[in-house]
C-alpha cells in the first residue's frame, strides 16, 4: 500500500473512533422559542433548496469524505448509492492523491459510475494549480469543485504543507478557471468573517464554514504523530454556530452552507435557521454507512425528511428561506463572543415579529 492509500484508511479509522466519544456540540447552545399557534399544516412544508445553482429536494448533502484506497473504494460506493437513491448532492474526499497517482482513480470513479445522473462535487485542497483542479472535476466528470483549506491540519500532519502563501491566488485561478462553479469548504476549523470577506474578494460565491464540532482533523493527524505532540492544537477554531454568526452579515455577497458537527434533523434545521442555504454531513454518513450499511442509511434519510417537516411545522415555517425568521436563543458563551465581535445576537430573538 503507498503512502496516500494508508493515510486515508488512517483518517477513516480515526474519524470513526472520533464519532463515538461523545462532545457537546455548539448547536446544543442555540434553542428555538416556542410559539402556539404553527399556522400551517405538514403539507405546506416544502424541504427544497439549492447548492451551486442545483436545485435539491431536501436540504442536505454527503459531504467530502474520502477516497484513495481499496477500503475507501468501498466506503464511497456505499455513499454513491446512498446519493442516488436518496436524491442527494455528494462531494467526494480530496483527489490529492489520484492526481498524484492515477492508479487510486478507482476509488474516486467509483461515486460517477454508481451515480451517472447524480450532482457531484470533486474536491481538492487549495494549494494545487487550477490545471490539477480541473483534473478533479474531469476525473469524476462533476458538476462542481470544492475547494478544501485546513491550514491547522496541514501544519499539525507530520507529512503536511508549511507554505500557504498563494492559497487565495489559487483559489481566485480555479474560480476563473475550471469550467464549474465553486464552493470553498474548510474542513472543522470555521470560518471568521475576515475570511469569508477575502474569499468573496477573489471571486468565491459560495462557501461552507465547517466549523468544529464535528470531525477533528487536528486530533485526527495529532494521533498519526510520532514525535511530539501537537495537542494544544486539536481544539483550534470555531464553532459552526459561531461560524454562520460570523458570516450573518455578508450573507447577501455570498452562498453559505455548513457543516460540522451535524448529526440530526434538529441540528440541520438549526443550521438553516442561523443562515445555511444547505448543510454537508460527513462523519455522519460515515458512521451510517459503515455501521449499517447503505440500506438502512436510506431508511434513516426517509425518516429525517419526515422529522424535518415536523420540526418546520412546530416552527410555522414552510421553507428553507422562510426558517431565518425563526426566533433563536444562545447560551452565554455565544453572547460573549458575539459582543466581542459585534455581532448583533438579541435580533435573532426577535425575527419573527409576532406581536409587532
Amino acid at each position: 500500500m503507498n503512502i496516500d492509500s494508508n493515510r486515508k484508511d488512517q483518517h477513516v479509522e480515526l474519524a470513526q473512533a472520533q464519532y463515538n466519544q461523545s462532545s457537546e456540540s455548539d448547536f446544543q447552545k442555540v434553542r428555538f422559542i416556542h410559539h402556539s399557534f404553527p399556522q400551517i399544516s405538514t403539507q405546506d412544508v416544502s424541504l427544497q433548496t439549492t447548492l451551486l445553482g442545483h436545485k435539491m429536494e431536501l436540504p442536505f448533502y454527503i459531504n467530502g469524505m474520502t477516497g484513495g484506497s481499496k477500503k475507501t473504494k468501498i466506503i464511497n460506493e456505499k455513499l454513491a448509492i446512498v446519493a442516488k437513491e436518496c436524491g442527494l448532492a455528494m462531494a467526494s474526499g480530496s483527489l490529492s492523491a489520484a492526481i498524484k497517482n492515477p492508479d487510486l482513480e478507482d476509488s474516486f470513479k467509483v461515486i460517477r459510475n454508481v451515480n451517472p445522473d447524480g450532482f457531484v462535487m470533486a474536491n481538492i485542497g487549495a494549494h494545487h494549480s487550477w490545471e490539477n483542479a480541473k483534473r478533479a472535476v474531469d476525473i469524476l466528470d462533476a458538476n462542481g469543485l470544492q475547494i478544501h483549506i485546513n491550514a491547522p491540519q496541514e501544519l499539525v500532519m507530520p507529512e503536511g504543507d508549511r507554505d500557504f502563501s498563494m492559497w487565495l491566488s489559487q483559489i481566485e485561478k480555479m474560480v476563473q478557471n475550471v469550467g464549474v462553479p465553486v464552493l470553498v469548504k474548510e474542513v472543522g476549523f470555521g470560518m471568521s468573517r475576515e475570511t469569508i470577506e477575502q474569499l468573496i474578494q477573489v471571486g468565491v460565491t459560495s462557501v461552507d464554514v465547517s466549523g468544529k464540532g464535528g470531525t477533528n482533523f487536528a486530533a485526527i493527524e495529532n494521533a498519526r504523530r510520532t514525535t511530539f505532540s501537537y495537542d494544544d492544537l486539536e481544539n483550534w477554531g470555531q464553532s459552526t454556530v459561531v461560524s454562520l454568526l460570523e458570516a450573518t452579515e455578508l450573507s447577501n455577497q455570498v452562498h453559505v452552507l455548513a457543516s460540522g458537527g451535524i448529526k440530526t434533523p434538529f441540528d440541520i434545521i438549526k443550521a438553516l435557521s442561523l443562515g445555511a442555504e444547505a448543510v454537508g454531513l460527513s462523519g455522519q454518513f460515515l458512521h451510517m454507512v459503515v455501521e449499517d450499511g447503505p440500506e438502512k442509511t436510506i431508511e434513516t434519510i426517509q425518516a429525517w425528511k419526515e422529522k424535518m417537516i415536523s420540526i418546520m411545522t412546530l416552527l410555522g415555517k414552510k421553507s428553507v428561506l422562510e426558517l431565518k425568521e425563526t426566533d433563536l436563543i444562545f447560551q452565554r458563551d455565544i453572547i460573549d463572543w458575539c459582543e466581542m465581535r459585534g455581532i448583533d445576537y438579541r435580533t435573532f430573538a426577535i425575527r419573527s415579529n409576532h406581536y409587532l
